[in-house]
């Protein structure tokens, strides 16, 4: 077990050992500690604490230079306070026993304005079998710490880090992916749902989500002409994609460029020409594209096949 204490100042560089790097702003008299135990390669299991406000952000910059498979970050808050994660457009209040899910190729936020308490799994993103969609669905949403699989996870994480010290190393690898099995239970709790509204709501949503993942390369594919394919009118539309803290244009521009990364990151379209990555998703415009792919992730379409294919001719 390994034991960091840290003020303010240092918080950065703890980041980028034990959880995702972030650049981060706290009070003076900022105070911190974390509590790591080694599970097996990039997989790690902490405790945490800290006292005093702080908000502490992952650029897209930062997201950007995330490898293919690249870490998820599951936290466990122990205590109340005022505070909340934000990603793909979604903000997640910070409850006690609540448990949230963020990955690192995403730009997130995190906020407190009390002391905080958590546990903390870190893993890589291959270690989930879940499809990429689903994954990013579940990010920054509120496990409920009253679900009954929301409290197997805790309960198996917390009895874990108490014992890691006393198991193999061969032993902490297979707890720790058993942890991320778990986890796979506990994130059904969070499919997105429509608060409050009628079981014809959430599958008239589901529908609409997974046509846009299945349609994303139809050029014709827009807000409008999603309500069109689903006999909706606009307005409640957005209605139902608002109760799921996003709008139909985010949705469908997030899917569409997720998609793209994914091709830029594969070897088998490394001879695709930027124009057919750009129209495989839906956009017809080379320029819209590479302006949207770097508002999103902070470098061109170019600049991220090159830092994950490497800069050698192509095969």
């Amino acid at each position: 077990m390994q034991i960091w204490e840290f003020s303010g100042e240092e918080y950065e560089d703890v980041t980028r050992q034990i959880y995702t790097p972030m650049i981060a702003r706290t009070a003076p008299d900022f105070r911190g500690w974390s509590a790591v135990q080694e599970l097996g390669d990039a997989l790690t299991l902490s405790r945490s604490q800290f006292r005093g406000p702080i908000s502490a952000v992952r650029t897209d910059r930062m997201a950007a230079r995330a490898s293919v498979d690249d870490l998820m970050l599951f936290s466990v808050r122990q205590l109340a306070g005022r505070g909340h994660v934000r990603q793909h457009d979604r903000v997640a209040e910070l409850a006690a026993g609540s448990g949230i899910l963020i990955e690192g190729r995403s730009r997130y936020e995190r906020v407190s304005s009390a002391e905080v308490l958590s546990v903390n799994l870190r893993f890589p993103r291959e270690l989930l079998p879940l499809p990429t969609a689903e994954i990013t669905d579940c990010c920054a949403r509120s496990i409920d710490p009253a679900a009954p699989a929301m409290q197997m996870v805790y309960g198996y994480l917390d009895r874990l880090f108490e014992m890691a010290d006393d198991l193999t190393a061969l032993q902490r690898l297979d707890a720790g992916r058993a942890a991320v099995d778990l986890l796979v239970m506990a994130l059904r709790d969070v499919t997105p749902s429509v608060p409050g509204g009628t079981g014809s709501e959430e599958v008239l949503l589901d529908m609409m989500r997974t046509h846009v993942r299945e349609h994303l390369a139809d050029p014709q594919l827009r807000v409008e002409e999603l309500a069109r394919r689903h006999h909706v009118s606009v307005r409640h539309m957005y209605s139902l994609f608002a109760q799921i803290g996003t709008t139909p244009g985010a949705y469908l521009r997030e899917q569409r460029l997720l998609a793209a990364r994914l091709m830029l990151s594969d070897p088998r379209y490394a001879r695709l020409a930027m124009p057919g990555i750009a129209a495989a998703v839906g956009f017809l415009d080379i320029t819209t594209f590479g302006r949207a792919f770097r508002r999103q992730y902070g470098t061109t379409p170019t600049g991220w096949r090159r830092e994950h294919l490497g800069s050698g001719p192509l095969p």
